[in-house]
């Protein structure tokens, strides 16, 4: 097996706040580099989980949302200004992070994920993102990170409220048995289910949330700390309060129960 390549005296520079954390180090910078993260819209979790992922270092980000900028995405989606308004949500935040960090090749794919395009979609990457706002989207993005064996990080906020949970169930040292998948946590689409053009949201809460999620893809990536596999972190913005609840395998889960004999 050859050696990574060495790093340039820039990229020292670049990630110098990561090279003195002992959790990640040259070994965890070098994890990064050469990762494939799909992120699964480019809207308000996507967007800070994006830019976080291009400024960290990830070698490849693959942005999906077939969605394009309104004036309305501006209040919390601080990727894009008024000049972009109408333009691809995808192609325009692919050209940010390219800006960001030219370490961190940016691709644009955009088509809406579906059940039936999910695993041609995400099919190469290391781990995928879940930045959408539909339980149908979702469900698709789980079954394909199951039938693929790829760990979902997956975040979600509405109101002053938001959540974070990772969703892997591929046997390894980081990964416990019988973990639950996304369909553990929300087993059919709630009927009250409601989008944040109905009930609102604050700008900032997707910054938070989307920020949380970023910093899990960095720790699976680099085996740092304790990823939030069977646990969900839950976060009260008017309370500035979080509490993290643990997330047990439904043994009837549609999705990754296994059959009876």
């Amino acid at each position: 097996m050859s050696s990574p390549p060495k790093m340039s005296a820039d990229s020292i520079e670049r990630y110098a706040r990561h090279l003195v954390l002992k959790e990640i180090g040259g070994p965890g910078q070098q994890a990064l580099r050469a990762a494939k993260i799909a992120v699964i819209g480019a809207g308000g979790l996507g967007g800070p989980a994006g830019l976080y992922l291009a400024a960290a270092g990830i070698g490849q980000i693959t942005l999906i949302d077939d969605d394009i900028i309104e004036l309305s995405n501006l209040q919390r989606q601080v990727q894009f200004t008024t000049n972009d308004i109408g333009r691809s949500k995808a192609e325009i935040m692919a050209q940010r992070l390219t800006a960001l960090n030219p370490d961190s090749k940016a691709s644009a794919v955009t088509e809406r994920l579906s059940i039936e395009n999910a695993q041609s979609l995400l099919a190469g990457h290391d781990i995928v993102v879940d930045g959408v706002d539909s339980f149908e989207t979702r469900f698709a993005i789980n079954e394909a990170c199951l039938a693929l064996g790829q760990p979902l990080v997956s975040g979600a906020l509405g109101r002053f409220n938001g959540q974070v949970s990772v969703f892997a169930q591929q046997a390894s040292k980081a990964v416990p048995p019988n973990t639950p998948c996304y369909r553990c946590l929300v087993t059919e689409i709630p009927p009250e289910a409601e989008t944040c053009a109905a009930v609102g949201v604050i700008g900032a809460l997707a910054g938070i949330i989307g920020s949380a999620m970023a910093a899990e893809v960095i720790k699976l990536v680099t085996g740092a700390g304790e990823p939030l596999i069977g646990r969900l972190w839950l976060y009260d913005g008017l309370r500035a309060q979080s509490r993290t609840i643990v997330l047990p395998r439904d043994p009837k889960c549609p999705a990754c129960a296994k059959p009876s004999a």
